[in-house]
């Protein structure tokens, strides 16, 4: 499964569910192993947020410019 392809999976899961949803803001790593059974590294770090209607989020990923190099790249970038 693509990391893309488990992204859209777990939002959908989060919009339908609730309590998965909270699980998900409360424990990101946790809540993914425990619903689709893909166990995250341990370094890598994650965070869950909900936006809302007047609220939203700009994420911007690593310039693959500066991790290209970085023997701790993982190539999880969603």
């Amino acid at each position: 499964m693509s990391l893309e392809t488990l992204k859209v999976q777990i939002i959908k899961k989060a919009w339908e569910d609730a309590a998965f949803k909270q699980q998900l803001l409360a424990d990101p790593k946790g809540a993914v192993k425990a619903a689709f059974g893909v166990e995250l590294p341990q370094e890598i770090e994650v965070t869950a947020v909900e936006e809302t209607g007047t609220h939203y989020y700009l994420v911007i990923p690593p310039n693959p410019e500066d991790v290209a190099g970085d023997p701790n790249n993982l190539q999880l970038v969603w």
